[in-house]
């Protein structure tokens, strides 16, 4: 027997409707907030993720699914959603100049980490990127975006807030990180040893436990913002207070891809341990010069959506369950089913959900197949009836039934 590969997981018939109900919800609120569908391959040149993902990072470094196609291309899963919108936004033209480019994709990736709690090796995102608008209140409509999902699922989180300035003001506050850090790197892990150089904004996103301790007491990034940034990070928390969302200051947040600026934000539930983050994102105003196309302010942020279903189950959240059959047709014989063939077409071209025996079952097995589909009615054709040309139809919650004619079908069951 062929297994499912390790960190992957099967949707199951049964469960599909709950991804169907958080999709249809993010269509929903992207549809309120004016953003736009795109979708880009699976599979992007490795390049792209290594200049727009950042070299520095564990997903470049670690977690890449990479291959050599049979041109000798290097070619990479894509583990993000954003470096592939960023692509096709400077391959397009930028989209023919008209800004704000509002978007939204909801996507599988691809991540080679160690299988945990609603963190596969495949997964799939929900994700928002604006891209032309330089102002805060453009960071807050985003976290809104973010924000309105969740709570349109039932979620409750905490959103989390911090500016990690811009290249200039993150000289300096680098500077002070290794200065504080210099003293301590005995204490911190190899990867974090290599980061030093590398990279020390990195850091602070570590999550080994001594590291975490370590970071504690590191300078703080607010501390170190130049006037635009402070400007900027001022006007986001006025326009958070003028949407009405509430959010907590936490100076250690930075992300884990190397393209953010300025703003930084994440959405943590306790639902689910101490794994807890829901959605993330910020600004990365320098990635679209940075790939290629002219200089251009972003925004963005990816939720998980297996860890919003995670969230929601164990927050006890009802998803509505999927539309059941209105009426099953149960035919005696095979001139019978025929008939329930012909009808069931009928009632299905005009909108009625319905369904008849595939399997030339007894009527009794087909009530007890009827009845486990939750079938409202079941319509039963046998040879009375079709001399008749009128099929029996019992209502399964009350146990009543009635005659009703062949050509009524569609009617009487549109009214049901």
């Amino acid at each position: 027997m062929i297994n499912v590969p390790k960190g992957t997981k099967d949707v199951l018939p049964e469960e599909s409707y709950q991804w169907q109900f958080v999709e249809g919800v993010a269509r929903e609120v992207a549809k309120q907030f004016s953003l736009k569908e795109i979708r880009t391959p699976v599979f992007e040149h490795t390049e792209l993720f290594q200049r727009g993902v950042g070299n520095t990072t564990d997903i470049v470094t670690k977690e890449m699914y990479t291959f050599l196609d049979k041109g000798n291309r290097s070619m990479t899963l894509k583990p993000e959603g954003t470096a592939g919108v960023v692509r096709s936004y400077i391959e397009n033209g930028q989209f023919g100049g008209v800004l704000p480019a509002k978007m939204y994709y909801i996507i599988p990736a691809f991540r080679y980490e160690r299988p945990q709690a609603g963190r596969l090796r495949e997964f799939h995102q929900f994700g928002v990127e604006i891209f032309g608008a330089k102002g805060a209140e453009t960071d807050a409509e985003t976290i809104m975006i973010a924000d309105t999902l969740l709570k349109r699922l039932g979620i409750t989180a905490k959103l989390y807030i911090n500016s990690i300035g811009c290249p200039v003001c993150r000289k300096a506050y680098n500077a002070a990180l290794k200065d504080y850090f210099a003293a301590r790197l005995d204490g911190l892990c190899y990867d974090c040893k290599t980061r030093f150089d590398k990279n020390p904004l990195r850091l602070l996103d570590c999550k080994e436990e001594a590291c975490k301790a370590i970071n504690a007491n590191a300078p703080s990034i607010l501390d170190y913002l130049c006037e635009d940034c402070s400007a900027h990070f001022a006007a986001l928390k006025e326009y958070l207070a003028l949407g009405g969302v509430s959010y907590e200051i936490n100076p250690r947040i930075v992300r884990g891809l190397d393209y953010y600026t300025r703003t930084v934000f994440e959405f943590v539930s306790t639902a689910i341990g101490a794994q807890g983050t829901v959605c993330g994102g910020g600004r990365y105003d320098g990635l679209i010069e940075e790939l290629g196309g002219g200089a251009s302010p972003a925004v963005g942020f990816a939720a998980g959506i297996e860890r919003l279903l995670m969230v929601m189950q164990n927050s006890g959240v009802e998803i509505p369950q999927p539309e059941k059959p209105v009426v099953y047709l149960a035919g005696m014989d095979e001139s019978c089913r025929k008939k329930c063939f012909e009808i069931c077409c009928a009632l299905r071209a005009a909108g009625v959900i319905a369904e008849y025996d595939h399997m030339s079952r007894s009527v009794k097995a087909q009530f007890k197949y009827a009845d486990k589909l939750g079938a409202r009615f079941v319509a039963v054709v046998g040879g009375n009836e079709l001399a008749e040309g009128a099929m029996n139809v019992k209502c399964m919650a009350t146990g009543e039934s009635e005659k009703v004619a062949f050509e009524n079908a569609v009617e009487y069951f549109l009214n049901k």
